[in-house]
């Protein structure tokens, strides 16, 4: 079993940066490729960004790409989500998730643990 827990969102202004983080614990945190999602108001739940667990590699939606950046510590079972350039069309709720899958899992049924999720709130 994995526990993740969001932190780290709140209020910004277009053009600035936030960093939301998550803590794990419980399974092997270093087997686990860890996404982020989001989840606008009336929206589906979508992808954000992925970190591989076996190399470290990183993949965005494209909506997010050259903006935000995933990195991950495994020494602390952490990992972040730094957010520039931040658009009114990012706010939404980020859910931290874990995935035991090889590679760059990027839909919802790949993650089998989530974390209750952060409000980050974009002001035009």
């Amino acid at each position: 079993q994995v526990q993740l827990v969001e932190s780290g969102g709140g209020l910004v202004q277009a053009g600035g940066s936030l960093s939301v983080s998550c803590a794990a614990s419980g399974r092997t945190f270093s087997r686990l490729a860890m996404g982020w999602f989001r989840q606008a108001p009336g929206k589906e739940r979508e992808f954000v960004a992925v970190i591989s667990w076996s190399d470290g590699g990183t993949y965005y939606a494209d909506s997010v790409k050259g903006r935000f950046t995933v990195s991950r510590d495994n020494a602390k079972n952490m990992v972040f989500l730094q957010m520039n350039s931040l658009k009114p069309e990012d706010t939404a709720v980020y859910y931290c998730a874990a995935s035991p899958r090889w590679g760059y899992p990027t839909v919802l049924k790949d993650f089998d643990h989530w974390g209750q999720g952060t409000q980050v709130t974009v002001s035009s």
